[in-house]
Parts: structure tokens; sequence; C-alpha cells
């Protein structure tokens, strides 16, 4: 029980969670658009997301306790170097082009962990409200563009419908996190719970969620797509109307997190039925 204990912080902790939800909307936008299954491509993405993500989290921390680290964080960094170097093997296998246009994603996420502004002394995470944006925007891109670039298929209408479908979808899981923060983030950052309070969050988020299903009427002609969203729609409204400031340790690291899969798993089970 210890072990799987454990296991399953390291799990969390380690963001490998957050690296397959990113790898399920990138197989989700496969399954869209039909594209082949890129094995090379979507390692880079799964190896990246642990790689940025763990850099994000720690870089600061790192910084300032590099001499006192614990245990569990220094497997993490040799952990996240492995990730990194697997990302680096598997990128060098992809495409020029979609390296060229996952550059300015790849920027946004180092500038949202460096601080470059006000003196050097902010990031992009500590601007006011830009931290959500910036987020759904790198998983936007390396969720539905760069997989489309990636197969040589052109940017059309519908994957800049989808873009902004799943834009709004990470704003939406973001939420709940935001609203777990209020109590721990500092004064100066103006999320948007901390703007609006906890349930104008919860009305704005299913406002967003309803234009998401709007956009995927628009997107897909498919009923099996459709009937399959619409599970997950509901399932996303429940976690988001439940959340609150004092929630269980893994309510939103594990529970929400886990939404993309389970929306992948069930487009699976049923497409294949």
């Amino acid at each position: 029980m210890k072990f799987f204990k454990l296991f399953f912080n390291f799990y969390i902790n380690a963001s490998v969670h957050v690296a397959l939800a990113v790898y399920a909307l990138v197989r989700l936008t496969e399954q869209y658009f039909e594209l082949d299954y890129q094995a090379h491509f979507n390692c880079f993405i799964f190896f990246g997301t642990i790689t940025g993500y763990n850099f994000v989290k720690y870089a600061g921390v790192a910084k300032l306790h590099h001499r006192s680290l614990t245990e569990g964080l220094k497997v993490i960094q040799i952990f996240s170097f492995f990730c990194f170097l697997a990302a680096v093997y598997f990128g060098a296998q992809i495409s020029l082009n979609s390296l060229i246009y996952s550059a300015p994603f790849m920027l946004l996420t180092l500038l949202y962990a460096v601080p470059f502004l006000s003196g050097f002394h902010k990031n992009l995470r500590q601007v006011s409200y830009l931290k959500i944006i910036v987020v759904a925007i790198v998983w936007a891109g390396f969720t539905v563009l760069i997989p489309i670039i990636e197969a040589g298929r052109e940017v059309s209408l519908r994957v800049i419908l989808l873009c902004i479908q799943r834009f709004l979808i990470v704003v939406v899981l973001i939420l709940p996190f935001d609203i777990r923060d209020v109590q721990y983030d500092a004064i100066s950052l103006q999320t948007i719970p901390k703007k609006i309070g906890v349930q104008r969050t919860k009305r704005l988020g299913l406002g967003i969620l309803i234009f998401a299903l709007l956009l995927e009427y628009a997107i897909n002609a498919n009923d099996v797509f459709k009937n399959v969203f619409m599970i997950f729609f509901f399932t996303t409204l429940v976690f988001l109307m439940r959340s609150k400031m004092k929630q269980s340790k893994f309510y939103s690291s594990f529970w929400v997190e886990s939404l993309p899969i389970i929306w992948w798993l069930l487009l699976l089970g049923f497409y294949n039925l």
C-alpha cells in the first residue's frame, strides 16, 4: 500500500498524468481528422509535456533550495532530465515544419516560468488573467494545430474551429484549479475566481462549455463524436460545479485532469463498437 501511494504521488507530481491528458487530446485530434498514428510526434508531445510542466513547477524551487532538495524532488529532476532527452530524440524525428510552428508555443512555456518582466522579477504566470490564456493557447496549439501540420494537412476552417474549442475546453479545465488556489494565490495575482468570485466563475465556465458544445456541432457531422462529446460536456460540468476552495487532495490534479483521457477512451470505445 505504501509503495502504491509513493508511486501515485510520483505519477501526479512528476506530471505524468497531465502528459497523458495532453496525449489523449492529440489522439482525439487524430481521430477527428482521421490522421494516421504519428508515433514519433506523439512521444515528442508526451515527453515534452512532462519536461515543460516540471520545469514550470519546480524551476523556482530548485533555484532557491538546490542544496536541500528533498529526495522526491531530486528523483523528479532526474526523471525530467531523461524525459527531456527523450523529447529531444523524438523531436529530431518529426518534420522541421512542425518544429518551426512549435517554437512560439515552446517560447510561451519558457516565459511562463522565467521572469522577464518588471526588471526580470515577473513572468507570464504572475500577470493577471494571462496565466489561464497562455496555458490554453499552448495546449490548443500542441494538441490541434501542430498534429495537423505534422500530418501535412492544411489548416482549414474546421481545424481553426477545433483550435478554438480546445482553447475553451482547457480554460474550463483550469477553473477548478484556480478555484482551489484562491486561498493560496498572492493578492496581486488576479485569477478569474479571485476577481469575480467562485459562483460567477462556475457560471462563466458553464457559458464557455455551452459555446464549446455548439462548436462541436459545427466541427462534426458524425453522431458518435457528438454523443461522446455530450457525455464529456456533462461530466466536465459536474466537476466544475462541484469545485470548491477546500478540495480533496487529488480532485483537480487527478480527477479533473483525467477528463480528456476519459473523453478519448469513450470515443475509442464507442467508435469501435
